[in-house]
Order: structure tokens, then sequence, then C-alpha cells
């Protein structure tokens, strides 16, 4: 039978799910740049299994959603079927195309209650959470995960380790699997090791969709091309550049988004520098609609800071934007600033 991944992309590139960033205004202002006719799975913040069934999810920041959303693949935090089952049967309601475990966070809040990344530590159980999950939906069920710790270093990580954790959760249903190939003690330092993703790509026969290190465009080409993934997710990278769909779909000969025609995507320093700031005085207004003032003053001010290292004055715009006290406030000050000769660069080894 096919894939239910075929159905719900067409587009190589993907958002990751991000605490704190990956919300409905992002969604939104990055969606906003997906080539015409293109489709592609939308991730939310993560969310916790414990909490879902009792959230009002109109209401809840990391769960809310536009009218017009689709292929929505949320990410829920979770370990037991007694919270699993509500949470997927609410998040079915409330309109997901597919639901995506999280084995990837290394923050010790979600290892206090072996969440994330801490499944990883057993195997069985972990394939028994995808069982849970897949027994508990019509949906597809994915999976988010690191690489997986051996005594050896991340580049030189047993692959056959990976390749028998990894079965483990294809054989308990999972349709798909996104690897992030940095070890939990990594984070987000160090590189990620690509060869990995290729590994488990010739493996397996499911979809793989690679996760790291990728900045710009030239890096979706490269991850593509080097690992045979089926789709590439990018994480702060679209933060600073929600545009990158924008130029892999001209790259790749795709019309450009609705509302584009008759553009080119932002390539040099200066452009790009230019899109960023139309992104912002974009994004912040929708922040407000969606969360009110103070909620949106304080989630913007987190972007701000996640994106400010691909700006040659990233700091100063983070500082601008921590003074003013109001929405109309930092919306006045933006154009100034990016008047300035600001640009961005291609890519930043700064790790916030």
């Amino acid at each position: 039978m096919p894939n239910p991944f075929q159905n719900l992309v067409n587009f190589p590139v993907c958002l990751a799910p991000m605490v704190g960033l990956s919300h409905v205004a992002l969604r939104q202002v990055v969606r906003s740049y997906l080539p015409a006719g293109a489709k592609t799975i939308w991730p939310t913040e993560m969310l916790n299994s414990r909490r879902l069934p009792f959230e009002d999810l109109a209401k809840t920041p990391e769960a809310m959603r536009a009218q017009d959303e689709t292929g929505l693949v949320p990410q829920i935090l979770g370990n037991q079927e007694c919270h699993i089952r509500p949470s997927v049967l609410r998040l079915q309601e409330w309109g997901a195309e597919g639901i995506d475990i999280n084995m990837g966070c290394p923050v010790e809040k979600a290892l206090r209650h072996n969440y994330g990344v801490a499944l990883m530590g057993d195997a069985s159980y972990a394939a028994d959470v995808v069982r849970m999950t897949v027994n508990s939906s019509r949906l597809p069920v994915s999976v988010k995960l690191r690489a997986v710790d051996t005594a050896e270093s991340a580049t030189n990580a047993e692959p056959e380790h990976l390749l028998k954790f990894v079965g483990g959760l294809v054989a308990a249903g999972a349709s798909w699997i996104t690897l992030h190939p940095r070890t939990p003690a990594q984070k987000r330092r160090g590189h990620a090791d690509w060869q990995q993703i290729r590994f488990l790509k010739e493996q397996l026969a499911c979809p793989v969709i690679g996760n790291g290190d990728v900045q710009t465009s030239a890096d979706v080409h490269r991850m593509r091309e080097e690992t045979r993934c089926d789709a590439v997710m990018v994480g702060r990278g679209l933060v600073a550049r929600p545009w990158l769909l924008w130029q892999v779909g001209e790259d790749l000969g795709w019309p450009p988004p609705l509302g584009l025609e008759g553009r080119l995507a932002p390539r040099t320093p200066s452009e790009e520098a230019h899109e960023c700031l139309q992104v912002l005085m974009h994004l912040l207004p929708l922040m407000e609609s969606h969360f009110g003032a103070d909620l949106a003053l304080r989630k913007f001010r987190f972007h701000v800071r996640c994106m400010e290292p691909w700006l040659n004055f990233g700091h100063s715009l983070y500082s601008l934007v921590h003074k003013q006290k109001t929405i109309p406030d930092i919306l006045a000050h933006l154009p100034g600033f990016f008047s300035q000769g600001v640009e961005m660069v291609p890519r930043t080894d700064l790790r916030q």
C-alpha cells in the first residue's frame, strides 16, 4: 500500500517543530513562501499528552491553528497509552493529518518524565509508544529522533545500533522517520552527521526526513544529494529565512508562491535583509491577532533572539526590539533599522 507520506508531501522541505517558535503565526508566514501547488507537512510546538486532553486547543498558544491550515502533523510528548489515546482523539477532531512522536527533545524537563530523547534509552519501550499511538489513531504516525548514543562519537556511532532501534519503530507502525543526527549530549553543538541519514534511507522502506545544519537553499540541495532523503526538515534556518521555500522551489522549477508572481526569490545579502524586514512586519501583527499584545511581544522578542545571528547587526536589532514597550513602537522602528546597511549572512555558527 502507498505510504501516507506521499499524500501529504510533494515538496522536499518542511518546518521543524520548535518550542516557542513553530506556532500558528510563524507557520502562516513560512507557508506564504510555499510554491504554488506544493504540499508539505506542518508541525506544532511540542504538545504534552498529559495536559492536551484537558486544554482548550483554540486558546492554548502551542496548539492554535488558522482555519485554512492543511497538512498539520502536531508533535506530542508521551509515553503512556492512557494519555496518548485521548490526546490523539482530540488532535483528530482538531484537524491533524498525522501525529509525530517526539523522541529527540534533550531538555531536562522532558527527561524527568521519560519523554523525548529519554525514550531512546529503551528500544522496546520506544516501539511500544509508537504502537500505542498507532492503535489510538486513524492518522499516520511518525517519529522524530536524534542519533543513538553509543560509546563512540556521533560521527562513529554504530549504524547497526541505530538501524535496530529505528527498525523497531517502523515495525510498530511508524509511517516515516525524521532523523536529527546529533546525539542528545550535543544538543545543537558540533555538526550533524548526515551519513546517518543516508544509512537509514538506504536501509528502510519507509520515507526518511533529514534534519540538522540546514541554513540555506544550497544546504537543502546538498543534503538531498548526499543522503537521498525524502525531505529536508529545517528549524531555525527557516525562522531566519522563511523564503528558503521560495528559493528551493525556484531552483526546482516550481511556480512562485501565490501573491509573489512576477518576482524572483531574494538571493543577495541586501535582498534577503529587505525580505527579512517584510517578514517581521508581517509576523508581529499576526502574533498579536492570535496571542494578544503581551504574549505577542514576548514571542516576538524570542523570535528575534533566535534569528538575529543571521544579520550583520543582529545584536542591535534584538536590543532595539527589547527596549520597545509596545507593538506599534516596534513596527515604527523596524524600517529605520533595516535602512542602515543591514545584510543577511548565509550561515552562522552562533548557538543560542
